[in-house]
């Protein structure tokens, strides 16, 4: 329970970190995997990527993210064939695991809970890009290849989060676990792309107002395409299909509603009601008042 909105925040985000526990179950599966791959692939450098390890996943929830490095010669022009290769080279050494292809990883879902479940993306590496960080080439989802550089993602988010006394990732989280709560079908690198770049104009952050901003701006776009903020990879898609991009902004016009109403009641102090209307925008995950 808690007394005020920023107190009810607090308790949120504790919520929201991935526990010890949930760490070193990434920690274990990592090397059983890593062998795998080094006997099949002669694979070089395995490294996890994603919000897992970059402070902004959600307990129980987010997957852990790896990048696969493969050798140039033991990678097809055709990505689908690679992505093919090494679902078949996992499916072997985990087969009670039900591995699975979802473009552009291998899935390997180890437990019952999404923070069990370990994403492998084959990728090749080509060099360092202008701010002298890794670039590597990655599947694109149209069997061909495409340019991704998580460390300087991981670098753009943690220099605005900085700036802004550590408040972006928590904000970053806030937005991904209505996306979870929800079942929202949208990307968590766009959301996360997209509040670390809304938040490199912002002076301050105050979640209760940031969170209907960020909100309110999603369904300004209408979920379309955005730039990487970087300019190290092609243009972030929201969502996989157009289907899923229905839902997504159905649910988007939803949260507008919730935070528009919740951050008015707050204004007229009417706490508790702001607090309800948090508990339903994170489907009843929200601290209670």
């Amino acid at each position: 329970m808690a007394k005020t909105l920023d107190e009810g925040f607090r308790l949120f985000l504790s919520w929201l970190t991935p526990t010890s526990t949930e760490t070193q179950a990434a920690k274990n599966h990592r090397k059983s995997i890593n062998d795998c791959l080094v006997a099949n692939l002669g694979m070089t450098n395995f490294f996890r990527t994603g919000s897992f390890g970059n402070g902004t996943s959600i307990s129980g929830h987010s997957d852990v993210d790896y990048f696969a490095v493969i050798p140039t010669g033991n990678l097809n022009e055709a990505s689908n064939r690679s992505l093919d290769e090494l679902t078949s080279i996992l499916d072997d050494r985990f087969p009670n695991t039900r591995v699975r292809l979802d473009c552009p990883a291998v899935v390997v879902p180890f437990g019952a809970d999404d923070s069990e479940t370990t994403e492998v993306v084959p990728v090749n590496f080509v060099g360092q890009n202008k701010y002298k960080l890794d670039n590597y080439e990655m599947p694109n989802g149209a069997n061909g290849w495409m340019i991704s550089s998580p460390d300087t993602h991981n670098t753009f988010v943690k220099q605005v989060d900085d700036k802004l006394s550590g408040k972006v990732k928590p904000l970053i989280r806030f937005v991904k676990a209505w996306k979870y709560f929800n079942e929202v079908p949208i990307s968590s690198f766009y959301l996360e792309m997209f509040v670390a770049t809304y938040a490199s104009t912002e002076q301050s952050i105050v979640y209760h107002i940031d969170l209907k901003n960020c909100f309110a701006l999603l369904k300004k776009v209408n979920l379309s395409p955005i730039s990487d903020p970087t300019g190290i990879s092609a243009n972030l898609s929201a969502s996989k299909d157009f289907v899923s991009t229905i839902l997504a902004r159905d649910a988007i016009t939803a949260a507008v509603i919730r935070t528009d109403a919740a951050c008015s009641c707050e204004t007229a102090k009417d706490t508790a009601r702001a607090f309800m209307q948090y508990s339903v925008l994170f489907n009843d995950q929200f601290p209670g008042y």
